[in-house]
């Protein structure tokens, strides 16, 4: 069993969602971004998921787009990502990590090598937003060979013909995106999250996470009612950057 098997199996016997924060890796900077995943566990994180920076983020909302053009400024790339992921995993054995960001930066990379890198990191599953299913065989040999989950996501507009393409080859969880859109924009309703996540638990044994729109603790609280995870991004993201000085820089 995965790492991200193990933690969610452990929550369902404590009978608990799992609290999955979205940081963005070398926001603003590289060592503020390493502080603070290394304090996230403290802070009750059950998975974490790192944002791997992209020049073109086609679902990030405005919140975490400012965010990767910071981590850009401050040196981001998918090899010093892969490096504060092993230093982390060298003080945490336990909290599983989940990269999520977009395919270019992983083809350029190479494939095969990143999922390589990625897993010898300590990296434990993989959520690339644009590639599909159909796509499978640019990314999924090489994630299984590794030892990757490879997460899919569902959407308000996966229907019941689309949803076995998205499900077949997922694996860790399955991430339902509750609002057709960018991240952090508006948010779904309690009861149409519960409906979707009823929905797609009778078609998957695989746990269920639901991002996108999640702004409040209360919105999570209600999330986790009905869902295997709660992902807060966008509104955690805002928070760090309400801490910044006017160029953008970490002032605490």
């Amino acid at each position: 069993m995965s790492r991200i098997g193990r933690r969610f199996a452990a929550l369902r016997a404590e009978g608990r969602a799992a609290f999955v924060p979205f940081v963005m890796a070398a926001d603003p900077d590289l060592a503020t971004s390493e502080t603070i995943l290394a304090g996230l566990p403290t802070a009750g994180a059950d998975l974490i998921e790192i944002g791997v920076m992209f020049s073109d983020p086609m679902a990030d909302g405005p919140a975490i787009e400012a965010a990767g053009l910071r981590a850009r400024d401050g040196g981001a790339s998918v090899r010093n990502t892969l490096a504060m992921v092993r230093r982390f995993r060298a003080k945490d054995s336990d909290t599983p990590i989940v990269l999520m960001g977009y395919y270019n930066p992983i083809y350029i990379y190479g494939p095969a090598a990143f999922a390589k890198d990625a897993a010898a990191a300590g990296v434990d599953g993989l959520i690339v937003v644009d590639l599909p299913p159909e796509e499978d065989a640019e990314l999924a040999p090489f994630a299984r060979d590794a030892g990757l989950d490879l997460v899919r996501l569902a959407t308000p507009t996966t229907d019941d013909a689309r949803l076995p393409v998205v499900l077949g080859g997922a694996s860790g969880f399955i991430y339902y995106v509750a609002i057709a859109g960018i991240t952090g924009t508006r948010s779904a309703t309690a009861d149409a999250i519960a409906v979707a996540v009823t929905r797609l638990k009778r078609h998957t044994t695989l746990p269920v996470a639901v991002g996108f729109g999640i702004r409040t603790a209360a919105q999570a609280e209600a999330v986790a009612e009905v869902a295997d995870a709660a992902v807060v991004g966008s509104s955690l993201v805002q928070k760090l950057a309400e801490t910044l000085d006017a160029g953008g820089r970490a002032t605490v």
